[in-house]
């Protein structure tokens, strides 16, 4: 009784390996030297026993040790656990960009998406992949973000950055700049702006969320002469998401707005591309943001940075973003639960709290 109590207050963690040739493998060690981590979590690695022994000696990490398996459902609850995606020997190039490390990257992906799927982990958190080298004919994803739409079927989704100071997403992710005004629409603006409402309440557990929308344009446009973009596609999508209850404000000049430390009045904040939102977030939280993908029906999360070839095997690299990427996705899997069943409360009173059943 007491094992199926403690198996049910645990959150399950799919950890992928990413790149074996970046600072995946240090990042993923260093983290789960914390042994406070096995008290609330079941931790998995979905990567290779011999990576991570090469990683241990390169490192000097040998107080880990990982529990070899080769199921998830076979995980020791107080010890990390890895499954071996890969049983042939694996050649680690430090530093450097090789097929068989996008290949094994893959692997890894795939192996957590189908544990993800079938319901043996509970969420996943993705170390740094290189997003030229995991390209082949059955991986043609920009990053982890696409990819994981895709598998699950997800349109309306957000790469959302999440530090100790603010939210951020951006209405077209991974895109060349050069196609990002022909992509945006009010139709576009509208779902992301609905997406992040809806994660801030369910995921993040803010009531009453407020959102800030950036301009594309400088100056907001400067009425049109800059640019109408502001007037004619991003203020319509902010009116309508407010008519639909939503908090939505703006658009709002992205300098000013961070150069003022007006991010700090909302809950969120939509930017229109991808580094108008990524490098006032970079340059506050390198170290520590975690990137997370919101409007999925499961939990992934990663942490802000990428692969950083050149702090590979140097033993430099901080774990600090990865560790806050894994206590987020189990701090989102359970307000999830904590959010779905508030709200079954309030939709059928009557079947969950009988005392209200005055018929």
């Amino acid at each position: 009784m007491e094992q199926a109590v403690e198996k049910e207050k645990r959150v399950r963690v799919g950890i992928t390996q990413g790149d074996v040739n970046g600072i995946g493998y240090e990042v993923i060690l260093k983290t789960l030297q914390d042994q406070r981590l096995m008290e609330i979590y079941t931790l998995v690695v979905y990567g290779s026993s011999k990576v991570a022994s090469y990683y241990k000696k390169t490192l000097n990490l040998n107080e880990i040790n990982l529990n070899l398996i080769k199921k998830a459902d076979q995980a020791h609850p107080r010890r990390p656990n890895i499954i071996n995606i890969h049983d042939e020997e694996i050649k680690i190039d430090l530093g450097q960009s090789t097929p068989i490390a996008g290949e094994l990257s893959v692997l890894s992906l795939e192996a957590a998406v189908d544990d993800l799927m079938k319901d043996n982990i509970d969420v996943v958190v993705t170390a740094p992949i290189n997003k030229k080298n995991i390209q082949s004919e059955n991986f043609t994803f920009p990053g982890h973000t696409e990819y994981f739409a895709k598998k699950f079927n997800t349109e309306n989704y957000l790469m959302l950055m999440i530090n100790k100071v603010f939210r951020i997403g951006v209405v077209t992710g991974h895109l060349p700049l050069g196609k990002v005004k022909e992509t945006i629409t009010e139709e576009l603006i509208l779902k992301k702006i609905q997406v992040l409402d809806q994660s801030l309440q369910r995921d993040f557990s803010v009531v009453k969320p407020r959102i800030a929308v950036l301009a594309l344009n400088p100056h907001a446009g400067d009425d049109g002469l800059l640019g109408d973009e502001e007037k004619t596609i991003i203020l319509p999508a902010i009116e309508k998401a407010y008519q639909q209850n939503i908090l939505a404000f703006g658009p709002y000049p992205a300098d000013g707005f961070f150069g003022a430390d007006n991010f700090k009045k909302f809950d969120g904040v939509l930017a229109m591309y991808h580094d108008q939102g990524m490098i006032p977030f970079k340059l506050m939280s390198f170290e520590e943001g975690v990137n997370f993908t919101a409007g999925l029906p499961i939990v992934r999360t990663s942490p802000a940075h990428g692969t950083a070839y050149n702090l590979a095997g140097k033993n430099e690299a901080s774990p600090e973003s990865f560790r806050n990427a894994l206590y987020l996705a189990g701090d989102i899997f359970l307000n999830r639960i904590a959010y779905d069943e508030l709200h079954a409360n309030q939709l059928h009173p009557n079947v969950t709290n009988p005392e209200n059943n005055h018929a």
